[in-house]
């Protein structure tokens, strides 16, 4: 296990007296005057620096012998407006008001009669990347890659505790070996990326996930610098892409400093002997009668024994999260912000952070993870909208939830032969979303199933899985691996290394000649469908209207425009029909009242080829072969 400095010393002072004392401190005698006040140490500041033109910020100070210090802050139009320091003296709170300031260096001093101790502090200009902070919409298709099993860069060497025989272990993926390979997801027809977290976890083990932070201003180093996701950022913008970063609001990792000396009393829920285990059954949560004590464990629960929960109803820890928040999209110049564990965190808290995001970055978008199946739960939680639940009446502002009601659909009805009418049930329900057409469809990701091994490995399925959701309303997501046929059970089986990223792989998955013929197929069916959609705006910004469903097929249509083809509708629609079934099907779709009405021809996709459709007494008639998906262009 490898352990920060930083860590190390929070652990080492979690164990001292309240009052400094010379074994703790590199100082002369206590002064006379005031005994047991020792010269005060300032060895870090959240944020480590901050932009003019933000909303003024609220630096957390860690060092030694803060309590009985005086704090100033040198700087032009710059104000210390407030302080609170913690009882042990190791952390203090210093409020600015930046609000006149200019670009500058600020001095951060806190003094005594013994000392003093002095920072520098950097109030910069902001970032003027015509291409940041664009957010991510409907037109886009979102790429997800576990930055540990995706690829080394090049250029970079293993480290120590890198084992890529562990399941749970480091592989040693990186920001490099990410940029390396920006080409492969462009001719994918990715145009956004998201990375599961990036933050410093290496004080806890096996967390190649990120997702057990030790601290959240930093890069882990296993996956690269700051710099490097910087660069990692600007590359991405250079071709015209977006990047997405993964942000964990509700909890830490157990190794993080604040676990064992908090910045304030109430800084977590409950503490590593004592605290409320985790409840994830958000109904409560919906139901404005439900007493506190019904959703407590929901929102104040650890996540984890190994991830502590931060308390986002102290107005510190909000600020705080707040601010970090804003410091990572200023930093690396994001696009948008995945939300990881949205239910576990108070509505408060979200629309508090909204109203912020919202005020900076206008265009910015955010997605959040309500892991459930059931619209009613994962609407709740999208933002447009004020609703009334158990604690109070919030709009969380979440641009839109993940769609995993859909997802849950898709792979019952793939995997586990359920009725297509599952499928058409769930959609029946979009009217629950302020704007449904925003959702984020999938069909798996790095905490479920791979798709094709729950499909027992049949590539027709998987090759009907991403065909919805390229086409289906929303923005669709694959999980980095399911377009070659990537395979695996549950956690961590569903995280092996993509091939051909790590050195000494056999082969490479990244190249048409290192696939195989089963990963060269699904990869061309997936490349053709995303480049189709890319030149059809009817499946990244057009309306959807079912037309039919049973217990095998499937035909919806995708239109600029809610109406049939009469007299003025120059736009073109696309029909879409799906057969599930092991053999080949009639199907028969209505046309007369639908928007198929008053269109006459209809021509099969490249993409997805289909048999000529016949019409007959308002109705298109198709036979739709086995286990196949069919798109045509009506006019």
């Amino acid at each position: 296990m490898r352990i920060s400095s930083y860590s190390f010393l929070a652990v080492l002072l979690a164990s001292a007296a309240a009052v400094c004392s010379a074994q703790t401190t590199r100082i002369e005698k206590p002064d006379a005057d005031h005994p047991g006040i020792l010269k005060p140490e300032i060895d870090k500041i959240d944020p480590p620096n901050w932009w003019v033109g933000l909303p003024s910020p609220m630096l957390l100070v860690h060092g030694q012998c803060l309590k009985d210090a005086q704090f100033t802050v040198s700087g032009k139009t710059v104000k210390l407006t407030r302080t609170q320091v913690s009882a042990n003296g190791h952390w203090a709170f210093l409020w600015l008001d930046t609000r006149s300031a200019e670009p500058q260096m600020l001095e951060i001093t806190a003094g005594n009669h013994q000392g003093h101790a002095t920072r520098s502090f950097l109030l910069a200009e902001r970032s003027h990347d015509p291409h940041a902070h664009s957010g991510f919409s409907t037109a886009d298709v979102l790429y997800l890659i576990m930055p540990d099993r995706f690829a080394r860069g090049a250029s970079t060497s293993e480290a120590p505790d890198e084992n890529r025989a562990a399941p749970r272990g480091w592989h040693g993926g990186n920001l490099a070996g990410i940029e390396e390979h920006l080409g492969y997801l462009q001719q994918l027809g990715v145009t956004a990326l998201w990375m599961t977290p990036i933050n410093s976890n290496g004080a806890m083990p096996d967390s190649y996930h990120g997702y057990a932070a030790t601290d959240l201003y930093a890069a882990d180093s296993h996956f690269g610098t700051l710099a490097g996701y910087q660069q990692l950022s600007a590359a991405l913008h250079r071709r015209g892409m977006k990047l997405v970063i993964d942000m964990v609001p509700n909890h830490i990792g157990l190794q993080h400093p604040w676990v064992k000396d908090p910045p304030a009393s109430d800084w977590l829920h409950g503490s590593v002997a004592h605290h409320l285990q985790i409840d994830s059954d958000f109904h409560s949560l919906l139901d404005p009668h439900a007493p506190r004590q019904a959703w407590l464990d929901t929102t104040t629960g650890w996540f984890a024994d190994s991830m502590p929960d931060l308390n986002q109803e102290n107005p510190l820890v909000e600020k705080y999260l707040i601010q970090n928040t804003l410091w990572w999209v200023e930093t690396a110049n994001l696009d948008g912000i995945r939300f990881d564990t949205f239910p576990y965190v108070g509505r408060a808290f979200w629309s508090d952070l909204d109203a912020t995001l919202n005020s900076v970055y206008p265009h910015l978008t955010t997605v959040g993870e309500i892991f459930d199946r059931d619209p009613r739960i994962t609407s709740f939680f999208a933002g447009s909208l004020e609703r009334r639940g158990a604690d109070g009446v919030f709009d969380t502002g979440l641009y839109t939830p993940f769609d995993f009601p859909v997802c849950f659909a898709i792979r019952d009805i793939l995997t586990e032969d359920k009725p297509m009418t599952e499928l058409s049930e769930i959609l029946s329900q979009d009217s629950l979303y302020p704007h449904p057409e925003r959702l984020v469809t999938f069909i798996g990701n790095h905490d479920t199933p791979r798709f094709l091994t729950l499909a027992g490995g049949d590539l027709a399925r998987l090759k009907l899985g991403l065909g919805l959701i390229a086409t289906l309303r929303g923005m669709p997501v694959i999980y980095s691996g399911d377009e070659i046929g990537m395979t695996g059970g549950a956690d961590p089986d569903n995280r092996h290394d993509f091939p051909g990223g790590f050195p000494g792989d056999a082969r490479t998955a990244f190249t048409d000649a290192g696939r195989t013929a089963a990963e060269e197929d699904i990869f061309r069916w997936t490349t053709g469908l995303l480049a189709y959609r890319e030149a059809h705006a009817e499946l990244k910004t057009g309306v959807e209207q079912n037309l039919l469903a049973d217990a095998d097929a499937f035909a919806f249509v995708r239109s600029a425009e809610a109406s049939g083809c009469g007299a003025g509708q120059a736009s073109e629609r696309l029909l879409i029909v799906v057969n599930k079934g092991a053999k080949s099907q009639a199907v028969e779709i209505p046309a007369q009242g639908t928007w198929l009405a008053g269109c006459s021809v209809f021509v099969p996709s490249a993409a997805a080829p289909g048999a000529m459709p016949r019409q007959s007494d308002g109705k298109l008639l198709i036979e739709q072969p086995a286990e196949s998906m069919s798109i045509y262009t009506v006019r």
